[in-house]
């Protein structure tokens, strides 16, 4: 998509791509966020929503972070809680920190080297309370340790070192190149243990951040106010520019366009981009298309193929689904080309390590190949097709309309699949993301969509892959692929410091997955955003693919 010349109000469409629409160093206002669903979780230590990790910057801080700059720009690393990155004298096995002089919570309490260990040891270690985030630090650190809620006495990792009030040394089992980009995790906000209260500290977490909450009822309304305690000079990221922000749940998604365009919400929380009907209103008409972004967002909307519930078992049942879906008809779900690319990789354009090829193709339209299909049921023994069940979000309506068209398409090949509806809110935690619960009832195919936990090759693929992630909550690994080669190859690239290397390893693992065809790629997204003109400091951060919300004001 072309880019418009900007108004004299900053603003144009695709002008926040690359740029920032209605700088502005004012203070006050209140910003008006809108989501359709829920936060998955605002405890640091159990989210895995992009758009939850994008939103708790402004609550939390963690030992390093983007900086807040537009386009590539917002992928570029900045020390946060730390004085600096992370410095290592052996080769990437040992990792030092040393949290910045005078950090303190919303109380006025002090941040300690302490508090930063006990948030990494409760979402790594704790996940018999805390089931949906990422572990890398965890398998990275090793050890036995049981959590801190099975094992309370015990003071974390012993791997993970804090010998004085601002200093942590992470001793790892083997040498890790990316530390820094781990360090930007929710998991790494501290939590002061004397106030954590487990599933409970969601509806409250303690702000290290420009803002704090200050009241938050679940699937309706959270509301932030600033942080007393936040000091801009310790912090090279973030503003305090509004003097309230709200955040406005379970909005119908049709609802959330409507108060977009009048002006009763700024931003769309979730930055999936709006809906087809808004779409098309937006892009005819020039003073609305002034107002709208069109990004490529990083991620690649997939669904998997559950290789442990039958006929999935069967990999010609897996491929004969890879031939028979219909992407053209998945693409027009989220508005045709405006809604982004038909994919054909499971890393997206923008990770390093990115090579287009196309295992299974699906014909020059897109439509499917369906004489491939057929050819991998007879193979399988099941020629006439079989029946299955798809879990999709129903609040995420194009993700749900997508689901329908990928049941229109392999129906054409005697596939029946029935299209089971979930609330976002939970569906790692209990749907989607649990083994169990989708072999109890079935549910062979999860519809899916993955960002890179950070924007690297690694980042984007050892959750989603590695055989050792898949757990029994928050689950990731929806294929359960658990290839040894794979599992290997994650383990050379997390250890290469060439980048060449590292791209060619990505490329591999990309390869080896497809030949499984545990995972299927559909569409590399597009968000058509749209910010309401009283939005202020507005752009497309590269770390997220969405609007940075560390850096918005609004005018009332």
């Amino acid at each position: 998509m072309t880019t418009s010349k900007p108004t004299e109000n900053g603003s144009g469409f695709n002008a926040g791509v690359d740029g920032v629409v209605r700088p502005t160093t004012a203070t006050g206002g209140t910003l008006r966020l809108v989501r359709t669903d829920d936060f998955d979780s605002l405890d640091p230590g159990n989210t895995y929503y992009a758009y939850t990790w994008n939103f708790l910057r402004l609550i939390g801080r963690t030992l390093v972070t983007f900086d807040t700059a537009p386009g590539k720009a917002g992928q570029r690393l900045v020390p946060d809680l730390a004085e600096s990155l992370g410095e290592s004298s052996d080769g990437g096995r040992t990792w030092t920190y040393r949290l910045r002089a005078g950090l303190t919570y919303e109380d006025g309490s002090p941040v300690t080297s302490g508090d930063v260990k006990y948030a990494i040891a409760r979402s790594n270690y704790g996940t018999d309370v805390l089931g949906v985030g990422p572990t890398y630090f965890r398998q990275l650190l090793g050890t036995e340790y049981g959590g801190p809620w099975r094992e309370p006495d015990i003071d974390g990792p012993v791997t993970l070192e804090t010998p004085d009030d601002r200093t942590l040394v992470f001793r790892l089992r083997e040498p890790f190149a990316g530390m820094d980009l781990l360090a930007t995790m929710p998991s790494t906000t501290p939590v002061p243990r004397r106030l954590d209260t487990g599933a409970g500290y969601a509806a409250g977490p303690v702000a290290t951040g420009p803002y704090r909450v200050a009241s938050y009822d679940r699937g309706k309304l959270a509301v932030l106010e600033p942080n007393p305690h936040w000091d801009k000079a310790t912090d090279p990221v973030r503003h305090q520019r509004a003097r309230r922000i709200e955040v406005h749940l379970g909005v119908e998604p049709h609802e959330v366009d409507r108060m977009l365009i009048s002006g009763e919400a700024h931003i769309d929380l979730a930055g999936f981009g709006v809906q087809p009907l808004a779409q098309e209103r937006i892009l005819a008409d020039p003073e609305l298309r002034a107002n709208a972004d069109n990004p490529l967002t990083g991620f690649t909307w997939i669904y998997c193929l559950s290789s442990n519930i039958a006929p999935f078992d069967n990999v010609h049942c897996r491929r004969a689904v890879q031939f028979a879906t219909d992407k053209r008809a998945m693409q027009e779900a989220y508005g045709g080309s405006v809604g982004g690319d038909i994919a054909t990789t499971i890393l997206p354009p923008t990770i390093d390590g990115y090579e287009p090829f196309d295992r299974y193709p699906v014909g020059d339209e897109g439509t499917g190949d369906l004489a491939a299909a057929r050819a991998e049921l007879a193979l399988a023994g099941m020629p006439d097709g079989f029946k299955t069940k798809i879990a999709a979000r129903k609040d995420r309506l194009k993700e749900y309309r997508a689901a329908e068209a990928l049941a229109a398409g392999l129906a054409r090949v005697g596939i029946e699949a029935e299209v089971l509806d979930f609330p976002s809110g939970d569906y790692f935690e209990v749907y989607g993301g649990s083994p169990s619960y989708l072999a109890e009832h079935g549910i062979g195919i999860i519809m899916f969509g993955w960002g890179a936990d950070f924007p690297d090759g690694y980042g984007f693929l050892q959750q989603i892959v590695d055989g050792r992630a898949i757990k029994e909550r928050g689950n990731q690994n929806m294929g359960e692929l658990d290839d040894p080669e794979i599992n290997d190859l994650l383990d050379r690239g997390a250890t290469c410091s060439d980048p060449v290397e590292r791209a060619e390893i990505w490329q591999r693992i990309d390869r080896l997955t497809m030949e499984h065809a545990v995972i299927v790629p559909y569409l590399y997204p597009r968000s058509l955003l749209y910010r309401h003109p009283d939005a202020r400091n507005v752009f497309v951060t590269g770390s997220f693919g969405m609007y940075d919300y560390a850096a918005l004001g609004a005018e009332d």
